[in-house]
């Protein structure tokens, strides 16, 4: 009699390996509120635990937590290049397409740019909890805009650029009235810029003569520390720009966690005086109707 023989299969062929098992399967789509981390991570270009504890009304360790599992699914990046400051978390190339925006790369975090991109992150979150009726946009967002559309949506014309062009300088923050929020709106919108360092003092006077020949929007707030606040005075004083420019100190912003001395918890009367004020004035000239991608 015949005997046919048939191969058996060793342990290591009859079982998939975990590795493949898991290559296969597919990564759940993220819920609506990490979509919305992921935005405003976009957005702002960097956030931390400790600005978006404060953006969204929870605690900092419920906000690491939340971030972290976006880490975990590789939707974000963390990094934390500065002793005794928050780590910084970016979105990644899978965090972006996720996110659904289009437009803007993943933010480059470095040990120049850290820690002025954690106060920004702090300070937009304040501003948006200050002003829910407004949006808050990044410096990262705003190029976009004006790239796409091809005006000049809330930037200082500085003078002409090395290709001829306009040479802009744009604010890091914009807040813009809700009804207008960048488009075709009566509202104009208010550049917030963030002075953590003391520029020369004729770049910085020539910044500020920039920002009041600017008719694209309704003011400048600079949110910066004391000793840079006295050097912000002396040129908004040279260039004549004290109706158009308002220099304020970081603890009339409330909630900024972390940054510069801890929580202030009180309300921001000085900051919502001058927003409101800055609002009420409406330039008297039309936006400038052309811009380029040069920066100064």
């Amino acid at each position: 009699m015949a005997h046919t023989c048939f191969p058996t299969q060793s342990k290591s062929e009859s079982r998939p390996k975990a590795g493949a098992a898991n290559k296969s399967k597919p990564q759940p789509a993220p819920s609506p509120e990490q979509v919305a981390i992921m935005q405003w991570t976009v957005r702002m270009g960097a956030v931390t635990a400790e600005a978006l504890a404060d953006r969204e009304g929870v605690s900092v360790p419920s906000a690491r937590a939340r971030l972290g599992v976006l880490e975990k699914a590789e939707w974000l990046s963390r990094k934390r290049l500065l002793a005794k400051q928050p780590a910084l978390y970016t979105v990644t190339r899978a965090g972006l397409r996720a996110s659904g925006l289009r437009g803007l790369d993943p933010c480059r975090v470095s040990a120049s740019n850290a820690h002025h991109l954690i106060v920004c992150a702090a300070v937009a979150a304040a501003l948006e909890r200050c002003y829910p009726d407004h949006r808050v946009l990044g410096e990262r967002e705003l190029r976009r805009d004006e790239r796409e559309r091809g005006v000049q949506l809330a930037s200082a014309r500085l003078g002409i650029g090395p290709d001829g062009g306009p040479l802009l300088h744009r604010p890091d923050l914009v807040l813009w009235p809700e009804a207008s929020a960048g488009e075709d709106g009566e509202g104009l919108a208010v550049a917030v810029e963030v002075e953590l360092t003391i520029k020369a003092p004729r770049r910085l006077t020539d910044i500020c003569r920039a920002w009041a020949r600017c008719r694209t929007i309704a003011g400048v707030l600079y949110i910066a520390p004391l000793e840079v606040q006295r050097a912000l005075e002396r040129a908004i004083a040279q260039a004549q720009a004290q109706k158009q420019i308002v220099a304020i100190g970081f603890d009339a912003l409330p909630g900024m966690v972390g940054i510069l001395g801890g929580a202030v918890e009180t309300a921001p009367k000085q900051m919502s005086a001058t927003v409101s004020a800055m609002a009420s004035e409406q330039p008297s000239e039309q936006p400038s109707e052309s811009t380029v991608p040069s920066d100064a």
